[in-house]
């Protein structure tokens, strides 16, 4: 056997050097702080069976059951030293402590369904707190109330309401996967925000470990309860469950799913859709569906547009108010298909009609390359206008978008008593998506240019001065911040589309609760420029 050269011998030696320090390190960061975990709670036995790090068999399976977006689960993929899965409100606090006093960025998962990935990637060391044991769910039907776990699914707490009551529902969005800390600190919408508003407009309490590892009610809270309903639970602490107040719903509703290409007259009804959604009964939403698709020609494509229609009550009532609001439709009763509410969540989460309830528990996804992005449009864009778009979209090839209907009791409730400031003065908002198979850099850049063409495409019909963005359609395209020197006016730029007039009542709140700004990340809440604001 050939010996290897002097020099090849010593960057070997040099690399497991090297290496050797690495774990070492590793293993001194996790030694530390599962010691300090250990010192802060009561139940210092289950520890070894909730802390993860690289080493361990499980870490692996336990950080990718939460990831979403398969753009954020290749080798280069920065990885969290330690992942902590508390299953009491105890290890939570201990984790904000010991995270704290070893001086360890975190980052909060609680569902995955975040399209960036920022709450369980970062660059330098940090580690995961994942709070997918906590899921309890506490419905009570007589005061018409739940307290939910930042933990549980949408879709377990739709099958909670339902095991209990018929007639009872909630605001929420229509994917069942999605966890509820995120969604609801985000704002939160679904198919029944023209009725109802958003998820955030049905919480009447909180509890929040804060960054002393306190765990504080609504009343403790003050100012902080306002910026956790739709400023993002991550900028402030951990969320650890929301009290709700539930809706009623009638024991029919109605669905509908009608598909219209250009060819069959697709872009009058979409410009007559915005017009019509502003004053149309408040009982029902349509969402658009857009999408490129191949043609009935040979070799051509075309643009399709999907109507959804959730309508809170039966059809009769539903095809009255269609032939009255938006005739141009031409909805038929065979379009309507009359079932009860939990039945409705269960298709708009695109399970085949019959499909049980328990299908809610289920929380495995088939996770996708994505890349997502979000506007709002406050004034009809013209039949041109439209056939531009769609010419734009068909040319690009494969970026959808959704057009979401507002109005209803969407435009009654002030921008400010949230941080959710898109209220009054929107026809719609606009998500666009790509979804892509193949891995590689290829393939990503060519997918993220196409939605990046498309969102610069549409500048001159969407809002501007800012330009209004989705928080919960999470893209750090539109800015982000090192949290350095200069990170308020760096959050400046992506926090007046997120939050317009709200977000420095936003920064006075985070610079109050975490005046070392320990709760971070690429787009997260700065401090005023006054306290620094230069943690690194």
């Amino acid at each position: 056997m050939k010996r290897l050269p002097r020099m090849h011998l010593v960057l070997l030696a040099l690399l497991f050097a090297l290496s050797s320090i690495h774990y070492a390190a590793s293993d001194a960061i996790y030694d530390k702080f599962v010691q300090c975990l250990s010192s802060h709670s009561n139940t210092s036995d289950q520890i070894s069976s909730i802390v993860f790090s690289p080493e361990n068999p499980s870490y692996k399976s336990v950080l990718l059951n939460y990831i979403r977006n398969l753009r954020f689960t290749t080798a280069k993929t920065p990885k969290p030293a330690i992942i902590v899965t508390p299953t009491s409100e105890a290890h939570v606090q201990a984790a904000v402590i010991c995270a704290k006093s070893n001086n360890l960025l975190m980052k909060v998962r609680s569902g995955g369904h975040d399209y960036e990935g920022i709450s369980y990637i970062s660059n330098g060391t940090f580690i995961i707190l994942d709070m997918f044991n906590l899921r309890a769910i506490d419905i009570n039907i007589a005061d018409e109330s739940a307290i939910v776990q930042a933990g549980a699914t949408l879709g377990e707490l739709y099958y909670s309401i339902w095991e209990k009551s018929k007639v009872h529902g909630f605001p929420a969005g229509v994917c069942p996967t999605v966890g509820v800390g995120g969604h609801i600190s985000g704002g939160g919408y679904g198919n029944m925000l023209r009725k109802y508003g958003l998820t955030i407009d049905h919480v009447y309490d909180a509890k929040i470990v804060d960054v002393n590892g306190r765990i504080l009610d609504r009343y403790a809270m003050g100012d902080l309860f306002w910026a956790i309903r739709g400023g993002g639970g991550a900028s402030f602490g951990v969320i650890l469950s929301y009290s709700l107040k539930l809706v009623q719903v009638p024991e029919t509703v109605t669905y509908f799913r009608v598909m219209k290409t250009l060819a069959q007259n697709a872009t009058d009804v979409v410009y007559q859709w915005q017009y019509a959604m502003q004053k149309i009964d408040n009982d029902l939403f349509i969402r658009l569906l857009l999408q490129p698709v191949n043609s009935d020609t040979k070799g051509q494509k075309t643009l399709r547009v999907s109507f959804l229609g959730n309508f809170l009550g039966d059809a009769d009532r539903l095809i009255n108010v269609m032939s009255e609001g938006l005739p141009e439709l031409g909805l038929k009763k065979e379009d309507c298909m009359e079932m009860s509410w939990i039945e409705s969540m269960l298709v708009w989460a695109n399970f085949d009609q019959g499909t049980p309830p328990s299908a809610f528990l289920n929380r495995t996804y088939d996770s996708n390359f994505l890349k997502r992005k979000s506007d709002y449009v406050k004034k009809p864009i013209s039949k041109a206008g439209l056939d531009s778009i769609w010419k734009k979209m068909i040319a690009l090839g494969k970026t959808g978008l959704v057009f979401n209907s507002y109005g209803g009791r969407m435009s009654e409730i002030p921008e400010d008593e949230t941080p959710f400031p898109h209220r009054a003065g929107n026809l719609y908002k606009i998500q666009y998506s790509v979804n892509w198979e193949d891995g590689g850099i290829d393939a990503e850049s060519k997918y993220l240019d196409q939605i990046r063409q498309l969102y610069s495409f549409m500048t001159p019909f969407v809002s501007n001065n800012p330009r209004e963005s989705y928080l919960n359609y999470r893209d750090l395209d539109i800015g982000v911040t090192d949290n350095g020197r200069n990170g308020y006016n760096e959050a400046l730029v992506y926090g007046r589309k997120y939050f317009k007039g709200n977000f420095d009542r936003l920064v006075a709140v985070k610079s109050a609760v975490d005046p070392d700004n320990f709760f971070r990340n690429e787009q997260s809440i700065p401090l005023q420029p006054s306290k620094g604001n230069n943690r690194k």
